[in-house]
């Protein structure tokens, strides 16, 4: 599940990369208004972590300015103000949630994940393939009443594919979401984890999921019996 953080204090911005990282979620950062806008337009985030106090646009522009452009991505902001009128103005211009600094990394982690389950109106919560289904706010997979344990870049490749059902989804696009943006390793990695992630959800239940497309990328498919 990707996230973007756009906060201008470098410290905070490199500690929610590495907690969030770590419970399995792909960061993209921005430290300034105008670049995160521009994130925030070109990729599909799950949610977007807003500072109010930013060079070139500030939170309420950014926000005020995505939900002018029907871009309805569930927003928490971020803030050293903690009136109850900056919580009011923030939510006013489309925010879901506020929360001031300096905060509980444990409060905002619950936060987010509280965000993510009421912004299951906005985009669907479970992916489902058959009897494949993978649950985007409670992070698990399986097949029918079976659980499948995949870890945080298998979870996001899988998420990736089964978001673009029956659509040839490129390497590069895989990486973007699931490295992310400033991923600069060997793209085979991605042929790695599609390799680790039919192990899971395929070979022990006879399924062929996921498709190679020579060239092209890789396609979820109907997931029929091996013949």
């Amino acid at each position: 599940m990707r996230v973007l953080v756009i906060e201008d204090e470098e410290r905070i911005a490199a500690s929610l990369r590495r907690g969030l990282s770590a419970v399995g979620y792909t960061v993209d950062v921005a430290h300034d208004g105008v670049t995160g806008l521009h994130l925030a337009r070109e990729h599909r985030y799950a949610a977007v972590l807003l500072d109010i106090m930013l060079p070139g646009l500030n939170g309420y522009q950014v926000c005020s300015r995505l939900r002018a452009e029907s871009n309805d991505v569930p927003v928490m902001m971020l803030t050293a103000k903690n009136g109850e009128y900056d919580e009011a103005e923030g939510l006013d211009t489309g925010a879901d949630d506020y929360l001031a600094k300096p905060f509980s990394y444990v409060v905002l982690e619950a936060r987010l994940r509280a965000l993510l389950r009421r912004g299951g109106a906005r985009t669907r919560t479970l992916l489902e393939c058959d009897d494949l289904w993978l649950d985007q706010a409670r992070r698990t997979c399986g097949r029918g009443t079976a659980d499948i344990s995949l870890t945080p870049k298998e979870f996001g490749v899988l998420q990736c594919l089964l978001l673009r059902p029956d659509e040839v989804v490129p390497t590069l696009d895989i990486l973007d979401e699931v490295w992310s943006a400033d991923f600069t390793g060997d793209p085979n990695i991605v042929h790695v984890y599609i390799s680790a992630v039919r192990r899971k959800i395929d070979a022990p239940f006879g399924r062929e999921t996921i498709e190679t497309v020579r060239g092209a990328g890789y396609r979820v498919t109907g997931g029929g019996d091996r013949g």
